[in-house]
């Protein structure tokens, strides 16, 4: 199955070795001939954590609505990406679509090498998003 078109979106992670910053759309590229396999919700850590509002963003009605619109949105049928370590590199409107009908498991691939960064200390809001 082939994921359509996605707007342009990025995934970063704070480390030791400053901000790290991939493209989501070519880790989907990346990731397409790994298998899919099942994973509980329950291991998706970033449920419990501050996953949309970073750099001093702080969340609001309108920025909520927007979400539940994406997770409503979300094709559950499109597995979820998971770096080597286990954490979310992109899915986090389908994994919470899967928390709120409580669904035990999600379709995931995970890289068994997670990829090189694309970008590294860069603000979020200088990347290209169109």
């Amino acid at each position: 199955m082939t994921q359509p078109d996605i707007r342009p979106q990025y995934h970063s992670r704070d480390t030791k070795a400053g901000r790290l910053i991939w493209d989501v759309r070519k880790l989907i590229k990346l990731a397409h001939d790994l298998p899919i396999k099942k994973v509980p919700l329950v291991q998706i850590a970033e449920i419990d954590e501050n996953w949309w509002y970073q750099d001093g963003e702080v969340p609001s009605v309108r920025s909520f609505v927007h979400h539940t619109q994406l997770m409503e949105a979300a094709d559950l049928s499109y597995p979820v990406l998971l770096c080597a370590e286990g954490r979310l590199m992109d899915g986090m409107h389908r994994v919470a679509k899967a928390l709120m009908q409580a669904k035990p498991r999600i379709q995931a691939r995970q890289f068994p090498k997670t990829p090189p960064p694309d970008f590294r200390d860069v603000a979020l809001s200088d990347l290209n998003y169109h």
